[in-house]
């Protein structure tokens, strides 16, 4: 046989081999999470339900899913152990430190000074070169005025031009 028609069953085998491995892998790390519950750990069942570990016997746990009301699963249907701090964020509400979590403002008007007027203007480091500026401008100005009325012939013979190269016909006249 050739090797080209060995080919596809090859790279399908190669594969199953990979898949398979990658299952496993994910089962000895969920075998692995389960056998570090310990009596006053928060999980998650596979079923979404929360609860705090009582008892850790060989394949079953026993949960206290609300207080005083306890319930034997089996090791595989504990789908997460969760850490305290977040079993107590989602179970109780009760959020982490405000130290550890920053505040972040839902506008702008906290990025502002509480005394700052809105109107004033912030200094970006011009100082001088804007004066400078600024007195030059009038000079400027008398010398942007001639310069436009320079250009306007040549926009006005520009715009001509292209009225000529049409000789008076309409574009939609030209594509019929």
């Amino acid at each position: 046989m050739n090797i080209v028609t060995l080919l596809p069953f090859i790279v399908l085998i190669g594969a199953m081999f990979l898949m398979t491995r990658s299952a496993k892998n994910k089962q000895r790390q969920a075998a692995q999470m389960r056998d570090q519950m310990q009596p006053g750990t928060g999980v998650r069942t596979i079923g979404g339900m929360y609860a705090t570990v009582k008892e850790v016997n060989d394949d079953t746990v026993l949960l206290e899913v609300a207080p005083g009301v306890h319930a034997i699963y089996a090791k595989n249907a504990i789908g997460a152990v969760l850490e305290d701090a977040e079993y107590n964020r989602i179970v109780h509400g009760i959020e982490p430190h405000e130290s550890e979590t920053p505040v972040v403002p839902d506008d702008a008007s906290s990025l502002t000074e509480a005394g700052a007027p809105a109107e004033k203007k912030i200094d970006l480091g011009k100082g001088e070169a804007a004066e400078a500026e600024k007195a030059a401008e009038p000079a400027s100005e008398e010398k942007g005025a001639e310069a436009e009325k320079a250009a306007e012939p040549e926009a006005k013979d520009v715009k001509d031009a292209k009225d000529a190269g049409r000789d008076g016909k309409d574009g939609d006249a030209d594509a019929k």
